[in-house]
This record gives C-alpha cells, sequence and structure tokens, in this order.
C-alpha cells in the first residue's frame, strides 16, 4: 500500500522530524509513506489578501491530488471518529492520499472532492502536530487491521 500526506505546509526543519521518521519507519511494515508539503507562491500571498483567497489557493495546489486514488481530507468540520473506524478507512485500500489544508481550511467544494473528510479531534492544532497525530493513526489502524497489540 502506498500512503501519501500532502499539506499545504513550509518544507523547514522541525524538531518533530524524528518522531515523523520513527513513526513513518513503524507504518513501513505496511505500507510505504510519502510526506508531500507545498507552500506554493500563490498560497503565500493569498494569506496577505484573505481567507477566502487562501482556500481559492490551497484548493488550486491540492486538487491536482484529488481523484485517482482514495482520498481522505482532514478538516476541522470533518466525521469525528475513533481509531476503529480509522483503521477501516485503511482497509482494502492499494493507494491513499491524506489532504492537510492551510491555516483557513478548505473551500466547500473542495471537501466534496474526497471519499471521506475527517476530523482529528475539536482542538485547534497545529499543522506539525497534526501530521504527527495522523502519523500514529495510521500505523494504530494497521496495527487493529493486522490484530497486533499496539493498539490496546
Amino acid at each position: 500500500m502506498k500512503i501519501d500526506i500532502i499539506s499545504i505546509a513550509k518544507k523547514e526543519k522541525s524538531i518533530y522530524d524524528p518522531l515523523y521518521k520513527e513513526l513513518t519507519k513503524m507504518i513501513s511494515r505496511f505500507a510505504k509513506v510519502e510526506d508531500i508539503e507545498l507552500f506554493p507562491k500563490d498560497v503565500a500571498k493569498s494569506h496577505t489578501i484573505s481567507p477566502s483567497a487562501s482556500q481559492k489557493a490551497y484548493t488550486k495546489a491540492l486538487e491536482p491530488y484529488t481523484g485517482k486514488d482514495y482520498c481522505i481530507i482532514l478538516h476541522p468540520d470533518g466525521k469525528l471518529i475513533d481509531s476503529f473506524e480509522f483503521s477501516k478507512l485503511l482497509n482494502d485500500k492499494m493507494s491513499i492520499k491524506f489532504l492537510i489544508g492551510g491555516a483557513y481550511g478548505f473551500e466547500d467544494d473542495f471537501l466534496k472532492k474526497g471519499n471521506s473528510v475527517i476530523s482529528l479531534g475539536k482542538l485547534t492544532m497545529s499543522h506539525k502536530i497534526a501530521k504527527a497525530v495522523l502519523l500514529e493513526q495510521i500505523y494504530r489502524g494497521f496495527s487493529i487491521l493486522s490484530n497486533h497489540p499496539y493498539h490496546k
């Protein structure tokens, strides 16, 4: 299985990089994970204009990643699910793309392009933390599917 995590984020070193690397290594028993961070110039410019302009720029940057593979969009207003429901999203897929937007969220029309729209919780968290939570849940989901004791 292949998993792509595509996010609107500046490519920069982070104190979370060792955690991402460790979680990706743990997941590698089940799937190959690729982390793609996008922050094109039009996204940077849109942040100086308005939230609406920013959402349009996120759509433009992320839209090419929708359509072909199973697409899961992370959004604060998405469905709240537990780890067992999350594991079902991973089951029987060849390729999954997780899309994480920018600070202003997504346009409603963009949300319709996903196969699933989920929320990691009601708390607001930075993209760096959200990515760590997502990676941990991906590993937990695979552990559940393979009856590995990690999830207990």
